[in-house]
């Protein structure tokens, strides 16, 4: 976020296919949930949303229909809404040389509402549902012109994690199925407070404290977490480094035990049409004395930009099991958050595994009419396996899971 604008962010539509025409305020991250705007739009408010759906094919057709370690495309051989998303907001002023003010508040409805609920708000919310709905985010942000020329920023509310190479936004993302680590080892929301200090046109500092991870209006063990990093920005924007950290308790009823999520993202604009994006990953948790741990590495070419194709491999480590799983029941992952016992046996994990994975991929974004500004669809190839001989796919059968997905991102 210097200039403040986010340089990630213009990176990220770039290298995972070029749809954000104008960056957002902010650097490398505290905005990840970008909005799309034309550079002649003089408004600061704007209203605008997305409707994304998909299918995943399972080359093994599992009985009970789950795509194991998958979560926003758990769902094999059954089409789903994914997202219908509204937002309402009105932006800092990328140029603001004195006090300014914004806010942002979004809404969801779909299939991947299930994984981003936060604990406290709409629990209970369709919880016999597949489609569900969410408040992704809902903040006041604040630029004060303090301690250098860049100024400081503060975001108070409900807000998408720092974390990450991907993100909840599906329009930023190079593919339709998500990485390990994004599925399990960041965060995907905070509720609390969170400072931007614009040290310098290569530097941003982030600084926060929140209740902790996917959690607003309860606390699983009343205790305050740390959220925080800092944002690189080099030559003009082509090469930048986001490197995050959430720290505090998040085990039900033990405040005393730290979990550690820490990830490292560095985008790199290799030439005009071809990005790398380099994710890497460390989590540990005291309670559970377990880790996590691995890399994700991206490439992305855009033949125009109409057209472009990625691929994505990666190698994820759960030692001990505690992360990875498939969640049967609708209602389980909030139930995961608050120390609940799942109700449904399906709702297994994977056991000590190396997960590695590799996902092919391309999107086309043909013209559209009003009153629609984009259209995203995507069709990828994904191989998962467990590398060390664990069966955790398909019904705790197979070492190897195939995929075939295609989704489609309608923006209004």
């Amino acid at each position: 976020m210097y200039i403040k604008p986010t340089f990630r962010m213009a990176l990220l539509a770039t290298a995972f296919g070029g749809l954000i025409t104008a960056p957002q305020t902010g650097f490398a991250g505290t905005e990840k949930e970008a909005k799309i705007v034309k550079p002649e739009e003089k408004s600061r408010y704007a209203f605008y949303g997305w409707l994304e759906g998909g299918f995943t094919g399972n080359f093994n057709s599992p009985a009970d229909h789950q795509n194991f370690g998958r979560l926003f495309d758990d769902r094999s051989n059954e089409p789903m809404l994914n997202q219908f998303v509204l937002t309402f907001e009105r932006v800092l002023d990328p140029k603001a040389t004195g006090f300014d003010w914004g806010f942002k508040a979004q809404a969801m409805f779909g299939s991947d509402a299930r994984f981003i609920h936060s604990l406290g708000l709409l629990d209970q919310s369709l919880k016999t549902s597949t489609n569900q709905f969410d408040v992704v985010e809902a903040y006041l942000n604040f630029h004060f012109p303090v301690l250098t020329s860049g100024g400081v920023d503060l975001k108070v509310g409900k807000f998408v994690t720092l974390e990450g190479a991907e993100t909840i936004d599906p329009r930023t993302n190079a593919f339709y199925s998500h990485t390990y680590i994004f599925n399990y080892g960041i965060p995907f929301n905070h509720t609390g407070a969170l400072f931007t200090i614009h040290a310098n046109k290569v530097l941003d500092i982030y600084a926060g404290i929140t209740r902790g991870v996917n959690t607003s209006i309860e606390d699983n063990n009343g205790t305050a977490a740390f959220h925080g990093g800092f944002g690189l920005n080099f030559n003009e924007g082509k090469f930048t480094i986001s490197a995050t950290t959430s720290i505090g308790p998040e085990t039900a009823n033990n405040s005393r035990s730290l979990r550690y999520l820490n990830d490292l993202t560095a985008i790199w604009k290799m030439t005009g049409k071809l990005t790398s994006t380099t994710d890497l990953n460390y989590i540990y948790d005291e309670a559970a004395n377990a880790r996590g741990y691995g890399l994700a590495q991206y490439f992305t070419y855009a033949f125009n930009d109409k057209v472009s194709a990625s691929v994505r491999g990666e190698v994820w480590r759960d030692e001990r099991g505690f992360y990875v799983g498939s969640f049967a029941n609708v209602h389980d992952p909030v139930r995961g958050l608050s120390g609940q016992a799942f109700t449904d046996v399906r709702t297994v994990g994977g056991g000590s595994t190396t997960y590695g994975a590799l996902t092919a991929g391309i999107t086309f974004k043909p013209a559209m009419p009003k009153p629609f500004t984009g259209l995203m669809i995507r069709p990828e190839f994904r191989v998962d396996s467990a590398l060390n001989n664990t069966r955790p796919f398909n019904n705790s059968s197979n070492r190897t899971m195939l995929t075939a997905a295609i989704d489609f991102v309608l923006q209004f």
